[in-house]
């Protein structure tokens, strides 16, 4: 039995005064749903079977380029990290998995396991760290890592990836997530070429060193840190990779990775056509990779996303098992609540795409209907979901209203009190 880090009879509490206000709603939508040909019951076993891993970043507070303000009872390692995410997964019920970051999470894996197992917590994919520079690090990562000019700074970097996998192996992990800040800020200053022959040679190395049971992810980045180029700036470049590497080898679609109104699930569609997608890093953006909350701006292009989804699915698409895991820094909110949010956001996107009536998609498709394709999705995307997704956490044991438990268990002032306030930091983005 899981140990509860938010108090049980609390949950049943807050649970016990929305049941009946909540069986009504649902028993409501499930009649609304039946009309148009849908059974409700059906929809909620899949999103209850549904689940997004959370990163250990992402608990803490995040930051900018410029600033970064501290908020109170932080995490101080990776061990009241699990806790936190603990949390998110006891009042959400869909997030029974955590990322790592190496060397920020670095552990003995043994007491990793211990305290996930604990927490009723598994690990997902591993997430390697040559973006920047760990203390004590020999060679600086400054001007490149796997891309390097420097065949040491390489094989430094490509070291680095081999400990995540170990140290994966030893946790019971099953994947690498592989992304690099490398490139250049001035033209002139980077061959693309030769760039790109000594990143695919490191990354072979990498490769060669996966478990047969695991998968490669590899990450595409438009910008930043490198301004001027990018060595993995898009999915056309991801893909190439995914190709050379292997069959292990498959593509990350972070949704904050691509320019303003890029077609991201026509990305999305392309890679599972061909075999490629690994998965997604769920997260929002206005402008560029701000990393923001989950549906917080565009949650119709989430909406969307999971349609191609869901469409592939239900066609059988050969090789299709896509990772989910959230990928955001926040700011301005309570990361725990953030996180909760986001993950129930995403759940919302996949009972939205459940309920687009594939037949007649097809047929105005099929019969160039521009507008009555388009309603059809519109008619899923307009429904209200939310008694199917609350109904599946109360089933699961966890909370109808997660944020309103939450803030009920006063589990962040009893963090400030036992973990120490951190002194505001220089700028960074975790």
């Amino acid at each position: 039995m899981a140990e509860h880090v938010i108090a049980s009879n609390l949950v049943e509490r807050h649970n016990a005064a929305e049941k009946a206000s909540l069986r009504r709603d649902y028993d409501a939508l499930g009649e609304r749903l039946y009309r148009r040909g849908i059974a409700i019951d059906a929809v909620l076993q899949k999103v209850a079977a549904f689940t997004v891993a959370v990163p250990s970043w992402g608990v803490g507070t995040g930051g900018t380029r410029f600033a970064r303000f501290p908020g109170v009872g932080e995490p101080r390692d990776i061990f009241d990290k699990l806790q936190d995410c603990a949390v998110i997964n006891e009042l959400t019920r869909a997030t029974p998995s955590v990322s790592l970051h190496i060397p920020w999470d670095k552990a003995d894996p043994a007491r990793l396991k211990e305290t996930a197992y604990r927490f009723g917590l598994g690990f997902d994919a591993m997430n390697s760290n040559t973006f920047s520079d760990a203390p004590g690090q020999p060679l600086s990562y400054k001007f490149g890592s796997l891309s390097h000019t420097d065949p040491a700074t390489r094989r430094q970097a490509v070291e680095h990836n081999l400990e995540c996998i170990e140290i994966g192996k030893a946790i019971g992990s099953k994947a690498l997530t592989v992304w690099i800040g490398d490139g250049s800020n001035f033209p002139g200053q980077s061959n693309f070429t030769r760039a790109f022959e000594r990143y695919l040679s490191a990354m072979k190395d990498v490769y060669a060193a996966l478990p047969t049971d695991w998968r490669l992810f590899t990450e595409h980045k438009m910008y930043e840190p490198a301004f001027y180029s990018t060595v993995v700036q898009d999915w056309g470049t991801n893909y190439l990779i995914a190709q050379e590497l292997g069959q292990k080898a498959f593509c990350l679609v972070d949704l904050g990775h691509h320019a303003p109104n890029v077609n991201i699930e026509m990305i999305v569609a392309r890679l599972i056509q061909f075999g490629k997608l690994g998965g997604f890093h769920f997260n929002d953006s206005k402008y560029g990779d701000d990393d923001l909350d989950a549906g917080a701006i565009d949650p119709y292009r989430l909406f969307l996303v999971f349609n191609e989804l869901v469409d592939a699915g239900l066609d059988g698409a050969k090789g299709f098992s896509p990772a989910h895991m959230l990928d955001q820094s926040h700011n301005v909110t309570d990361p725990i609540e953030s996180l909760m949010v986001s993950a129930m956001e995403v759940q919302r996107a996949y009972a939205q795409a459940l309920l687009v009536d594939r037949g007649a998609l097809e047929g105005f498709q099929a019969t160039n209907d521009a507008l009555m394709a388009t309603q059809t999705l519109k008619a899923a995307f307009r429904t209200d979901v939310e008694p199917i997704l609350a109904m599946a956490r109360m089933m699961a044991g966890g909370a109808v209203d997660p944020v309103a438990a939450y803030r009920a268990s006063g589990y962040r002032a009893r963090m400030a009190g036992e973990r120490p306030a951190v002194s505001a930091g220089g700028g960074g983005i975790v």
